[in-house]
């Protein structure tokens, strides 16, 4: 495999993880059975991604092609509400939050990258990179019957995935190959997200 390929699937990896985490977090906190919490880390994990291929016109889509994903989820599921229902970790609605920053990260790197590698515009590529990040906890919020905070809380969430991917075609105008750019905007946008939730900034209501 070739440095995009393997960036690529270590972003998979890390926005899968992390998306579904918060898809189980919140199930647990909603009281879902064990099947009802796999589920909502079902969408949240694969939502956009999904979405992205759709857009793309990419076929099969990436957990279809490959059945590792589908595995791990089920592992994931199995084990994660019993590790979430313990002392280590505290089920509240931070603990959604950190690692949904992760998976911003990760997924709008990502879906920048594979749309940038499939010929898109800059401004399309990094949208497709929003869609990869956020499309997934919105469905999640709409499942368990909330708005979705990525549209209503005000927070810096959009924007910084938006900033992110544009910043993969800025990278790679400087010089960076396309794959470099895409690890660091994925560092960039979870640092940024993670210090806009420490110092609480947001964003002006129009009304």
């Amino acid at each position: 495999m070739n440095l995009a390929t393997n960036v690529l699937l270590i972003l998979d990896v890390i926005g899968v993880l992390a998306f579904a985490l918060t898809g189980m977090v919140e199930g647990v906190r909603k009281g879902a059975d064990l099947f009802g919490i796999g589920f909502l880390a079902f969408v949240t994990a694969f939502g956009g991604g999904t979405v992205r291929d759709l857009l793309l016109d990419r076929r099969p889509f990436f957990w279809v092609e490959n059945e590792f994903w589908l595995w791990l989820l089920i592992g994931i599921a199995i084990l994660a509400p019993f590790i979430l229902r313990s002392r280590f970790i505290e089920i509240t609605e931070k603990t959604v939050r950190w690692p949904d920053a992760v998976g911003l990260g990760a997924f709008s790197a990502n879906g920048t990258l594979i749309a940038l590698e499939s010929g898109e515009s800059v401004l399309v590529a990094a949208l497709i990179g929003v869609v990869t990040a956020g499309v997934g906890g919105i469905i999640r919020d709409l499942l368990i019957n909330r708005l979705p905070q990525a549209i209503v809380d005000h927070e810096f969430y959009l924007v910084i995935a938006l900033g992110g991917g544009l910043s993969i075609s800025l990278f790679g105008s400087m010089g960076m190959p396309l794959a470099w750019a895409a690890v660091l905007a994925a560092l960039l946008v979870t640092m940024g997200r993670m210090l806009s939730m420490i110092r609480g900034w947001k964003l002006p209501p129009i009304a």
